[in-house]
């Protein structure tokens, strides 16, 4: 029995080390989310397509699913396979810009499941509506919130959407304004195609879209930053800590003007906090200079964990 004994081999010991590493490396965790992410995405923006814009003759403002639909209009060919052509050469743009494979694995996914969805789920998915605006708002807005979640998966629709991330992301511009650069040409191809009210409605269609990418993409804002420059910080600080829990930073400052050495604090609140802490600092320092702004999300800090911990116990 001894001498049947087969002791493995290094190339098999070796590729159950690496299956093992892979199955315990937590690298691959993110990834499952980010296609998650796209899958929800794309189907999301299937829906848009079939039971909204396409019955109406609407397009996400222009961009290759307008050409397509123009192209539909005059040949009928399928909408979903003509953007699937139409997208080979935006690949390739993509793939240099946006990450290489990386790009190309993601996108080619979710391009394949939105471009082929259209068509498969098209048979069978009928119109919400015969309202244009109705149409318009909707499909506005499911359709940006699948583009949002396809960004946030690491991903484009591809199209005009490879376009559109590059620019986004080299300059910073809200994806809503990118969408109308790119996009807005394409409305005078459908006007000419399908009359002008049908343009004006993708017009609506594709600010809503950019507005509701921008909320899927980035999340609500729901966090206001706040700027006090006063002579009595340490006043201001302690109210708005007693008060309302939050840490301060300060640092000091110069007007330019007049010379004079000031304290700025800054610190970040709930949208329902703000006027509270207007009232405070107002009361403490009238001559205090608060300026409001809006953030999206914030991280660490324990202040206002300790604050709610003592409040709470």
């Amino acid at each position: 029995m001894l001498s049947q004994f087969q002791p493995p081999s290094l190339e098999s010991i070796g590729m159950k080390y690496k299956i093992a590493t892979f199955l315990t490396n937590s690298n691959w965790r993110p990834e499952i989310k980010n296609f998650l992410l796209i899958t929800i995405g794309a189907f999301m923006l299937i829906v848009s397509i079939d039971a909204f814009l396409a019955p109406s003759n609407i397009s996400p403002g222009g961009g290759v699913t307008g050409i397509s639909l123009i192209i539909n209009h005059f040949t009928g060919w399928p909408i979903g396979r003509v953007m699937l052509i139409l997208n080979i050469p935006l690949l390739i743009v993509g793939f240099k810009y946006l990450g290489r494979f990386h790009f190309l694995v993601r996108t080619l996914y979710a391009a394949a499941i939105y471009n082929l969805g259209v068509d498969f789920f098209g048979r069978w998915m009928t119109a919400v509506s015969d309202d244009l605006m109705l149409n318009a708002l909707f499909g506005g807005v499911i359709g940006g919130l699948g583009t949002g979640l396809v960004y946030r998966g690491r991903s484009t629709t591809a199209g005009f959407g490879i376009v559109s991330r590059i620019i986004q992301l080299k300059t910073g511009m809200p994806i809503s304004q990118v969408y109308i650069l790119t996009d807005g040409a394409v409305l005078i191809g459908l006007g000419l195609t399908f009359g002008w009210v049908a343009a004006l409605y993708s017009l609506v269609t594709l600010f809503i879209w950019g507005l509701a990418a921008d909320y899927a993409l980035e999340g609500p804002s729901i966090v206001r930053t706040a700027f006090i420059i006063t002579d009595k910080p340490q006043e201001i600080t302690n109210a708005l800590f007693e008060r309302l829990g939050v840490g301060i930073t300060g640092w000091q400052a110069q007007g330019m003007y007049t010379r004079a050495t000031h304290m700025t604090l800054f610190c970040t609140v709930n949208r329902s906090e703000i006027n509270s802490l207007r009232a405070i600092a107002l009361s403490t320092d009238p001559a205090a200079f608060i300026v409001i702004g809006q953030g999206h999300q914030t991280s660490g800090g324990i202040v206002k964990a300790n604050y709610n911990r003592i409040a709470n116990s």
